[in-house]
């Protein structure tokens, strides 16, 4: 029997930045709209769907959380509380049976998962002393998280449930029909519209509650078959403050844009139960270290077209297990109706592109990478939202404060969009809704949140610098309310899946970032290394003879203790139009003419081919716990990423010429990877060499770091990172033969890597069945050394022999596509070269 339900006024200040709800014997959901109005929700509502998915709420420990009788929460309505009685209104059953998710019946199959009750927060300072100058903020921050996890326990039964929100809201199917509910507080009336009532507005008029949820429930056709066949387009008609208007549901799983029409339109997504893809392997662990894959499905096809999930399954899945990552990153997965944002101007939220393909054809993406032992995460953007009134959430219900912030707060005038209100109650559960529905749905395993500096900071860290200065990351210009939804996101997903991984886009260091929430942090376990890149393009402009050792090691190293990085030396940013890539800044011109085997070389792709290898495997060495590439940029592609577009007319009178909506520079030349008479290869086989080595070595996390010799005059780095020593040697010019560098353990030490190396491109110039013994006596604050021949422009990796682990030659390389992860990466017989190398001194 379903839970009841019971209601009670409250009334407030809509206008003030946060509510006071006054307790009561009955818990009490925060109002909203300024209708005071608030209520409660049994946690067994829907004791069908409960018995078939057990899951644990952990009560907040009463010493831990404050005793508020009085409880703040942010300027929204709650309508989670009036649902169940509409189910049973609309049904007339006791019971409501979801269909659109088939739940296992099986109880061993189902693990119970919780989320832990908040902690002291107090950690924090013992990890960063220097936190405690700010601990009013912080303090404050923490205690606003547990206010608003102390306000979902009591109103809305836990995090866990309240971030199950799509199995109320947008469509959704019982035993006996369809029912469909949207929050639009400012629809005057509404109505759904589609091809099963002919776009009909008076045929399904929509009625609305005292939460502002408008509800209609569509019963099943005589036959028993579905008053909304599979498939067909539907919309909401509202009349509201801006006028008539058709919207596409807000929770909507698919949307499409039929050919030749600007418009999108929501499609009703439920084909038969045996037409849907059935996830059948597991979910790998998460790795200790991480080697992510950047890519785009569209963008991944060899040809000048739009790539399907397919298509990426069967042949860009496999590239990237043989290159040797263990996780593939994917762009613009969230709907976005205009194509060249990259994915970032997002319109439908809990909808996969529909450009690619299918939900259903992404699942069998996802499962198929599980197959291959990858991790797929989702670049997700919850950072901002397409302004886009046709087709996104922007001016939804025809009022400017719906999901976002009302006024110039609301817009972001850079990037165009619409900044969302992370106060909102409502805002909160569509948000931790969406992360869940993405990991529970399609069994992604984990996130890159896109723009979050742009949420952290009023300001959006736009025209400011940070220099460290912790005043910088706790002040008034820091946005408590979006600092909390993070916190309150990363809980959900640690807590109800814990093997998933979060990775945070922040170009500010705020500090607290990567610790966990529990201790005071943000929660997430990844921050990415953004700096890296921009100091690799600043260099890169610069003259070989004014690159700085120190600069480079200093930019690499230069991130907080027990907070995790990935580090990349170039993503999609620096291959997008206006921007170059690491290979076109070595290269230039040059790539078009001199890149094939069969023609002479040149010195600035001698130097390119060389420096983009150091540069690859350096930032590796030292930026991080983690590395991610974009695709393509292991191999150096040439040119850069532009998206097909029109001729656009600005108000002003000023035209933007586009590109003739060409597709040809909106795609991956993998073939030029591939190709064996092109220098391309070299590049390839190096990033491979280099992936394969760590997945043996695990060097990224390993406790043993080391910088021991940094410089300047012989342009040499060496450092140790585990039971590896890495020595680079980036002058321009001069080899170093007997080339002392210190190491820690004692013992004979091999070549496992080596940039120079034919296969790679390189000249061939060392011997790599050379042994290294070390020999004591301290150098270089190091109390044991050996004697190393370091060329020009090398990089060269040397790993203490302990066990004589057996060698793998070149050819076993080549062959270990299907064996990636366990194949050993010693450096291949030398080839013939048919170049001479540099002059050496």
């Amino acid at each position: 029997m379903n839970g009841k339900i019971f209601a009670k006024k409250s009334s407030y200040d809509s206008d003030s930045s946060s509510t006071t709800v006054a307790a009561s014997e009955k818990v009490l959901v925060p109002g909203g709209q300024g209708d005071g109005t608030s209520s409660f929700t049994d946690q067994l509502e829907n004791p069908s769907t409960v018995s078939d998915d057990p899951q644990v709420i952990n009560d907040v420990d009463s010493d831990e959380m404050e005793d508020n009788k009085n409880v703040e929460v942010k300027e929204q309505e709650s309508v989670q509380s009036a649902l169940a009685n509409n189910d049973e209104e609309a049904s007339g059953e006791e019971s409501s049976v979801l269909l659109r998710r088939k739940v296992s019946t099986d109880k061993s199959e189902v693990k119970p998962r919780s989320i832990p009750p908040p902690g002291k927060g107090q950690k924090i300072y013992e990890i960063d002393p220097t936190l405690l100058g700010f601990r009013e903020h912080l303090d404050y921050r923490y205690a606003q998280y547990k206010r608003m996890r102390e306000a979902i326990d009591k109103y809305e039964g836990g995090l866990e449930a309240f971030s199950r929100g799509y199995e109320k809201f947008g469509f959704t199917r019982s035993e006996t029909g369809i029912t469909y509910r949207e929050w639009a507080p400012g629809a005057k009336s509404a109505a759904l519209i589609g091809d099963f009532n002919n776009w009909n507005p008076n045929a399904d008029i929509m009625s609305r509650n005292e939460f502002g949820v408008w509800e209609i429930f569509l019963p099943n056709n005589a036959d028993g078959s579905p008053a909304i066949p599979h498939g067909s387009r539907v919309k909401i008609r509202m009349d509201t403050p801006s006028g008539i208007k058709d919207s596409i549901p807000a929770w909507i799983m698919f949307s499409v844009q039929a050919p030749g029409e600007i418009p999108y339109n929501g499609i009703y997504y439920d084909p038969p139960e045996e037409e849907k893809y059935i996830f059948k392997h597991p979910q790998p662990k998460r790795p200790k270290s991480l080697r992510i894959y950047e890519s785009h499905v569209g963008m991944s096809s060899t040809e000048p077209i739009i790539n399907t999930y397919a298509n990426f399954r069967d042949d860009v899945l496999p590239r990237i297990k043989k290159l040797g990552y263990n996780a593939v990153q994917i762009m613009a997965i969230q709907e976005h109706s205009y194509y060249a944002s990259f994915g970032y101007h997002v319109t439908n939220f809990f909808a996969p592109s529909s450009r690619f393909g299918t939900p259903d054809d992404l699942k069998s993406l996802i499962d198929r990478a599980h197959e291959l032992g990858l991790l797929v995460l989702m670049d997700i953007v919850h950072s901002h939202a397409s302004n886009n009134t046709l087709d996104g959430l922007n001016m939804f219900d025809g009022t400017d404060a719906h999901y976002f912030h009302s006024g110039s707060r609301g817009h972001h005038w850079m990037w165009d969009s619409r900044l969302f209100n992370y106060g909102s109650w409502e805002v909160l559960r569509y948000l931790l809704s969406n992360a869940r529905w993405w990991l529970d749905e399609f069994k992604f395993d984990g996130f890159r949140f896109d723009g979050v500096t742009s949420m952290m900071y009023t300001h959006h860290g736009l025209g400011v610098g940070f220099t460290g200065n912790y005043n910088e990351y706790f002040g008034f210009a820091t946005d408590v309310d979006a600092v909390v939804y993070l916190m309150l996101v990363n809980d959900m997903i640690h807590g109800l899946y814990p093997e998933a991984v979060t990775i945070g886009e922040d170009v500010s260091g705020m500090p607290t970032f990567c610790l966990p929430v529990q201790d005071g942090g943000v929660g997430f376990d990844y921050r990415l290394h953004m700096a890296i890149a921009d100091k690799w393009i600043e260099i890169l402009k610069k003259r070989d003879e004014d690159w700085q050792m120190g600069d480079i090691v200093h930019t690499l190293t230069n991130r907080r203790w027990l907070e995790k990085c990935v580090s990349y030396a170039e993503s999609h940013d620096q291959a997008l139009v206006g921007d170059k890539t690491i290979a076109f800044w070595l290269m230039d011109k040059d790539m078009y003419d001199f890149m094939a085997l069969d023609r002479p070389s040149t010195p600035r792709i001698d130097r390119g081919i060389a420096l983009h290898k150091m540069i690859r495997l350096i930032t590796m060495g030292l930026g991080g716990e983690g590395y991610l590439n974009f695709m393509g940029n292991e191999f150096g592609h040439p040119e850069w990423i532009d998206f097909p577009r029109g001729e656009q007319h600005l108000p002003t009178g000023e035209i933007i010429p586009g590109n003739n909506n060409s597709y040809d520079k909106c795609r991956r030349r993998f073939d030029l990877g591939d190709a064996d008479y092109l220098r391309y290869r070299g590049m390839q086989e190096f990033d491979r060499a280099m992936q394969h080595l760590e997945a043996k070595y695990g060097f990224m996390t390993s406790e043993h770091q080391y910088i021991s010799r940094k410089d300047e005059g012989d342009r040499m780095i060496v450092f140790e990172r585990g039971n590896l020593v890495f020595v680079f040697n980036f002058h321009w010019n001069n080899s170093y033969f007997d080339y002392r560098v210190g190491c820690v353990k004692p013992g004979k030490y091999k070549i496992v890597l080596d940039s120079d190396d034919a296969l790679f491109g390189g000249f061939n110039r060392l011997d790599r069945n050379a042994e290294y013994f070390s020999t004591e006596g301290w150098y270089d604050d190091r109390p044991r050394s050996f004697l190393v021949y370091a060329p020009s422009r090398s990089a060269v990796v040397y790993a203490l022999v302990e066990n004589e682990p057996e060698p793998v030659n070149k050819s076993q390389l080549v062959k270990s596509s299907e064996t990636v992860e366990e194949a050993a990466v010693e450096q291949s017989e030398p080839v013939e070269e048919s170049e001479p190398g540099p002059l050496e001194t």
